[in-house]
């Protein structure tokens, strides 16, 4: 059996997945990329493999679809070539509240942020509990701790579900966290095509800095890690503010 770690990066070809790739083949670790964009997994792959030689495999998914999530649950479980971290990365927003949405989109939301993840975390346990090592991450976000909408939602069981599996693990040597930025300059808020003027730059953190400090707390086993002191303090205040200032509906 080969001794080499390897990581599995979801979402990979772009934002925090990016990050997350290069930041894990620094330390070391051989890759699986997963994403739907083979050209920008491709380009990747050989911009790692140059810099860091690592190996890297491409692994081309659409976790929206039930028969590529068990493709990638196939490679989570071979004991040949183990996965010591599974970060769980892939996933978007969708813009609209509840009652306008569309549905088929509100399917594949769900899909990818939550049915997904939960069956490659299922798929990746066995083998990490039975070497008695490993890390398992939900990008989750500041949002799951507020109460605005269907992402909101999904990422607060991110976070749930990582302090749940984390007290439950932790004790086998397999850590799981839940990892909770705020507002990060990635492509994610243009893809939803949402104005992002209207908030102070202050409030923004950097791809690199978000992926540091999280896998810092992730290696230190801990279960949710808020990675900027700014939003550890909103988080704090909108604890004890009335709920009507900040979740939708109260």
């Amino acid at each position: 059996m080969s001794t080499a770690q390897w990581a599995l990066v979801t979402g990979a070809s772009s934002g925090l997945g990016v990050e997350y790739a290069r930041s894990l083949a620094r330390s070391g670790h051989n890759l699986v990329l997963v994403a739907r964009n083979r050209d920008r997994l491709e380009s990747l792959a050989g911009s790692i493999v140059q810099e860091f030689s690592v190996k890297c495999e491409v692994l081309l998914a659409d976790l929206h679809k039930s028969r590529d999530v068990a493709r990638v649950a196939k490679r989570l479980r071979d004991s040949a070539q183990p996965i010591r971290v599974l970060i769980n990365n892939a996933g978007y927003g969708i813009p609209g509240h509840l009652d306008e949405s569309d549905a088929s989109l509100e399917r594949d939301h769900l899909t990818i942020h939550i049915t997904a993840p939960l069956e490659l975390t299922k798929a990746v346990l066995p083998g990490m509990l039975e070497r008695g090592e490993g890390r398992v991450v939900f990008v989750s976000s500041v949002a799951g701790y507020l109460a605005r909408g269907s992402y909101s939602a999904h990422k607060a069981w991110g976070l749930t579900m990582a302090r749940s599996l984390n007290a439950t693990y932790k004790s086998r040597g397999v850590h799981v966290s839940a990892v909770a930025p705020g507002f990060t300059r990635t492509e994610f808020h243009q893809r939803m095509k949402m104005d992002i003027t209207m908030f102070p730059s202050f409030l923004w953190l950097s791809a690199p800095y978000v992926v540091e400090r999280s896998l810092t707390a992730v290696e230190a086993g801990r279960a949710v890690t808020i990675p900027s002191f700014r939003y550890k303090t909103l988080v704090a205040i909108a604890a004890v503010l009335p709920k009507k200032w900040h979740q939708a509906g109260d």
